[in-house]
């Protein structure tokens, strides 16, 4: 009968929505942990000697590897020049190339896709802006003969000698 004063029970959740709200509380623990996991600083790694003592942080190698990797890289340019396998406008291409990947694999400045005003705005190293602006743009994009890229090769030494 329509409009009879009975009442009706409240409607009855099953043990599945529990569980439901259960689970996204588990995941949102879980992602909040991975969110602080991730993102903390890393210890330093340190080297262990024969004798049981600890030696200068891993990284600290790591980088004066990079330095001498990239000064022997160097180097082979100087000698592809000397070879005149390299002309002097691609050999100070080169190491304009090679310098900008130095300092984004040292210090992660993503050099080899910034110009040099952009470089210059950034306020990166005297070593790095005086190497690009007095020996590789010059000789990369000014008419005319290319600057002696033996000078070229000193100001990327300067630069992965000094880079900090």
């Amino acid at each position: 009968m329509p409009g009879s004063d009975e009442l009706y029970p409240p409607a009855q959740y099953t043990g599945w929505w529990m569980l439901l709200a259960f689970g996204i509380l588990v995941l949102l623990v879980a992602a909040a942990w991975l969110v602080v996991a991730l993102t903390r600083p890393r210890r330093s790694l340190t080297l262990l000697d024969p004798s049981g003592g600890s030696t200068a942080p891993l990284t600290v190698d790591v980088l004066s590897q990079l330095r001498l990797e990239y000064l022997d890289r160097i180097q082979l340019i100087e000698d592809d020049y000397r070879g005149r396998r390299l002309s002097a406008r691609n050999a100070n291409y080169e190491l304009s190339k090679l310098v900008r990947t130095f300092v984004n694999e040292y210090s992660g400045l993503e050099a080899p896709v910034l110009a040099l005003d952009d470089l210059v705005a950034r306020g990166v190293h005297p070593a790095l802006i005086d190497a690009m602006s007095r020996h590789y743009y010059p000789s990369i994009f000014r008419q005319g003969p290319a600057i002696d890229p033996l000078a070229g090769t000193e100001a990327a030494r300067t630069v992965v000698r000094t880079w900090h």
